[in-house]
């Protein structure tokens, strides 16, 4: 809001000629760098704010209702940035107004009307965020896009209504024929309405949302304890049914390795009494028979070859006519010790008895580490996955609302620290006659105020992939 000093002694003002061909009340250099940082100012409130409407309306993801309150406060940040900004520039450069009481009066009403819409849009958005938190099931409902724009309606009359009483004349401002002597374009300071317009500006709106980003960080807080003690229980279970699991598993393997070492040493002792394979007595069903014709087969036809593997297994280590005696069964009733090695008489029925004894050895141990094979327990799942889920969630967000507060306190940090010197200049002034700021200091501050227009695209915006992508898309650069 632009404001002069006008119950304080008059500040005397310097003229300097500078090289653009007016005269100024600041020197060259000091004017050039004004004019080259504020329009920097300006042409970034603009450019922001632009992006953050076209954003809102090209940009799928964005088009929800509780974004007009930020297409709103875009739309108030711009029109102190169009309106208010520039003829600022021309009056702290040039020291004096020179563009007339009606533009003056203009002016100062667009000025009030257009930050205290902005201020008011920045509180909608607190209170927009807080029935959000605090009641989700009923406000989403309630959350229309009519109830959306009713208060963003109200929120402009509000301001109109803020800002209009100096146009009817609630001000202090000279006759018409003094303005044009003194050339001062200033903000009221009638008492009364210094108060009015301060409250319903600034003081009113920060006391709602202070009260309101007290709230939402204090239940964003308590959100993050019950969900980070939620995350440890999660991780505590998940870790006993993961223990829980395994210890099933690894007895069912214990269990099913005790069944085929079972199974296997009763198929291991395939000789009896007689010289018969149990296997061959042991016909509990068709698939063992077809098994033990199979074996017999496979007999038949390995028969040649495991006579001369035995041969010459036993010739190759040198062993003793005992190791080979006992290598071959010999007829039932006779003693290997009483026979002669080159008298050993076996019966033609020998090799086949002892190739079927070998395959049937063979193919119940091959059984046998298929059946280990297949019982070996598979490779360890996820157990818990709910859990891990659930935990996951937790996690991100935990993040989320870490971000959210974090951003809570950037919004209330930057809003108090650009508009609280304004409003505490403006209240003081009209109370306190030997409060004389300078105007350099009085440009300072109310320059402060107007930054937040131009910060407010970048608090509202930046925190949200939503809109860095949108913005990028617009701009043409690389997502």
């Amino acid at each position: 809001m632009a404001d002069q000093n006008s119950s304080c002694p008059e500040e005397e003002v310097a003229v300097y000629n500078i090289s653009l061909g007016f005269t100024t009340a600041v020197p060259e250099w000091e004017a050039l760098l004004t004019i080259f940082t504020l329009t920097l100012i300006i042409i970034f409130t603009v450019v922001g704010n632009i992006l953050v409407i076209l954003s809102v309306f090209t940009h799928k993801p964005l088009r929800i209702v509780q974004n007009f309150f930020i297409v709103s406060l875009a739309v108030a940040d711009m029109t102190v940035a169009i309106l208010v900004l520039p003829l600022n520039v021309a009056y702290s450069i040039l020291g004096k107004w020179i563009f007339g009481i009606h533009v003056c009066k203009m002016w100062v009403t667009s000025d009030v009307m257009c930050c205290t819409a902005s201020i008011l849009n920045l509180c909608a958005i607190a209170l927009d965020r807080f029935w959000a938190i605090t009641d989700p099931i009923n406000y989403a409902q309630k959350r229309t896009l009519k109830r959306v724009l009713w208060m963003i309606g109200g929120v402009w009359v509000l301001s109109l209504i803020i800002s209009s009483p100096p146009l009817i004349g609630w001000n202090d401002w000279p006759p018409p024929e003094e303005f044009e002597i003194e050339s001062i374009c200033r903000l009221t300071e009638r008492r009364g309405y210094v108060v009015y317009s301060s409250l319903g500006s600034f003081f009113i709106p920060l006391l709602i949302m202070t009260i309101v980003y007290v709230e939402i960080f204090i239940a964003t807080r308590r959100r993050l304890r019950e969900r980070a003690q939620a995350s440890k229980i999660g991780a505590y279970m998940s870790r006993n049914q993961t223990a829980s699991n395994d210890n099933g598993k690894n007895k069912k393997y214990e269990h099913d390795r005790e069944s085929v070492s079972s199974e296997t040493n009763h198929n291991e002792n395939p000789v009896d009494s007689n010289g018969k394979s149990k296997e061959k007595k042991s016909k509990k069903n068709k698939k063992n028979k077809k098994q033990t014709d199979t074996n017999n087969d496979k007999a038949a036809y390995l028969k040649p070859m495991l006579v001369h593997e035995d041969s010459f297994t036993d010739n190759a280590e040198g062993s003793s006519s005992s190791h080979r005696k006992s290598s071959v069964p010999v007829e039932a009733g006779k003693e290997n010790d009483d026979t002669p090695e080159e008298q050993t008489e076996i019966k033609p029925t020998t090799p086949l008895k002892d190739a079927t004894i070998v395959a049937t050895v063979a193919e119940t141990q091959n059984q046998k580490s298929k059946a280990v094979k297949i019982q070996e327990p598979p490779p360890p799942k996820k157990t818990g996955i709910v859990y891990q889920f659930i935990e996951e969630k937790q996690r991100i967000s935990l993040s989320k609302e870490r971000r959210a507060a974090r951003t809570l306190g950037i919004i209330m940090g930057v809003f108090v620290v650009c508009w609280l010197p304004f409003f505490l200049m403006y209240v003081i002034k009209p109370f306190c006659a030997s409060c004389c700021p300078s105007n350099r200091l009085i440009n300072f501050i109310t320059w402060l105020g107007y930054i937040n227009s131009a910060l407010n695209p970048i608090i509202y915006t930046i925190f949200n992939l939503d809109f860095r992508r949108a913005f990028k898309k617009l701009l043409g650069l690389k997502a």
